[in-house]
C-alpha cells in the first residue's frame, strides 16, 4: 500500500512539473513574440527570403517593376518586352507580351499594378499606353482617359488603391489619379509651391491614410502629399528635407503596415526606410551581387501580407523580403 501511495505521489509530482514547465514555456514564447513584434513595429529592415530570377531558358533581363495580384507575382521583364508571372514560391508559371506597338505588345513595359478583379495593368513608357490584361495575360483593352487633354505621354510608375489608378507621367512631370473608368480625379505637378515643379517623377504609392508618396527622381527627393494632393513634406535624407539630398535617382517606393516608407535609390544601390515624420530608420544594401546587395534597384512593392518585392535590374532578379 505504501509503495502504491509513493507511485501516486511521484506521478503527481511529475505531472505538476510538466504543467509548470509548459506554463513557463508558454509565457516565454509570449514574451519572445512580444519582443519580435516590437522589433518589427520599430521599423527594422526587412529580411531577404529568396530571389525570383525566371527559368534557365528565359531568365529575367532588366526587371523594372513588380506587383502581386491574387496568387501570382508579375514582373515587367523589360529587355524581353514582356511580363513574366510567377507563383508565390518564385516558380515561373507563364509570360505574355512581345515587342511591338499593337494590342498586347510592348516597347518598354515599366510600371505594373492589379485591380480587385485580378486584372493586370502595364504601363508602356515608350508606347505611351497602359494595357489591361486578364490575370492569365490575355489582352482586354487599353486604359482610356475620359478627356483627351489628360492623355498620357510616358506612363511610368503605376499603382491601384481603392479603385483609383495612380500613374506618373515621366516626360510630362506630373502624377495623375484616375478612377478606373478614366475620369481624372487629381493632378499633382508641384511640391512646395507653384515654382517648385516635379521633375521626371518615377514612382508613386499610397498609405493606409491615403497619403500620396512620389519619387521626384529628377529632383533627387521624395515628396509626400495628403489625399487631396496638398503638400506635406520632402524627404531627401537631410534634416527636415531642407538640406542637400543624399539620394541619387530615387525610384521604387512602398509603405509598410507600421507606416515605414521604403525606397530604393537606384544609383546608390540602397534600400532606405523612413518613419512617418521622415526620419531615417534604416539603410541596407550597397552595390554588388551578393545576398541583400543591389545593382541599380528600381521597382518596389509591398503586398497586403507585408511582403516586400524589389526589382534588382542589373542582377536580373527580384528579391522577396519579409
Amino acid at each position: 500500500m505504501k509503495k502504491k501511495t509513493t507511485y501516486i505521489w511521484m506521478g503527481t509530482i511529475v505531472a505538476l512539473s510538466v504543467i509548470l514547465f509548459a506554463v513557463i514555456y508558454f509565457f516565454n514564447l509570449q514574451d519572445n513574440a512580444i519582443k519580435v513584434a516590437s522589433k518589427v513595429d520599430a521599423g527594422g529592415p526587412p529580411t531577404l527570403s529568396y530571389y525570383i530570377q525566371g527559368d534557365m531558358n528565359d531568365p529575367l533581363e532588366k526587371p523594372m517593376d513588380v506587383t502581386k495580384v491574387g496568387q501570382y507575382v508579375y514582373v515587367t521583364d523589360t529587355n524581353h518586352k514582356q511580363v513574366q508571372a510567377f507563383d508565390t514560391s518564385g516558380t515561373p508559371i507563364f509570360k505574355f507580351g512581345k515587342e511591338g506597338s499593337d494590342k498586347g505588345q510592348f516597347k518598354f513595359p515599366y510600371g505594373i499594378a492589379g485591380d480587385k478583379d485580378g486584372n493586370v495593368y502595364v504601363a508602356d513608357l515608350y508606347n505611351g499606353k497602359i494595357s489591361i490584361f486578364t490575370s492569365k495575360g490575355k489582352f482586354i483593352k487599353y486604359f482610356e482617359v475620359a478627356n483627351k487633354k489628360d492623355s498620357l505621354k510616358g506612363p511610368g510608375g503605376l499603382r491601384i488603391y481603392n479603385n483609383k489608378l495612380y500613374v506618373t507621367d515621366i516626360p510630362k512631370n506630373k502624377v495623375n489619379v484616375f478612377d478606373l473608368t478614366g475620369k481624372k480625379l487629381l493632378e499633382i505637378n508641384t511640391a512646395t509651391g507653384k515654382k517648385d515643379a516635379l521633375n521626371a517623377p518615377n514612382a508613386v504609392t499610397v498609405d493606409d491614410d491615403n497619403n500620396i508618396y512620389v519619387s521626384d527622381t529628377g529632383n533627387q527627393r521624395l515628396v509626400v502629399y495628403d489625399q487631396n494632393g496638398k503638400y506635406k513634406r520632402i524627404i531627401n535624407g537631410s534634416a527636415d528635407g531642407k538640406g542637400s539630398s543624399k539620394f541619387v535617382n530615387p525610384r521604387g517606393i512602398g509603405v509598410q503596415a507600421n507606416g515605414t516608407l521604403l525606397m530604393v535609390d537606384n544609383m546608390t544601390h540602397y534600400l532606405y526606410g523612413y518613419d512617418k515624420e521622415g526620419k531615417q530608420v534604416f539603410q541596407i544594401g550597397g552595390i554588388g551581387s551578393e545576398k541583400e546587395q543591389f545593382y541599380l534597384p528600381n521597382g518596389l512593392f509591398v503586398d497586403d501580407k507585408g511582403e516586400v518585392f524589389i526589382t534588382d535590374t542589373v542582377n536580373a532578379r527580384v528579391g522577396l523580403y519579409y
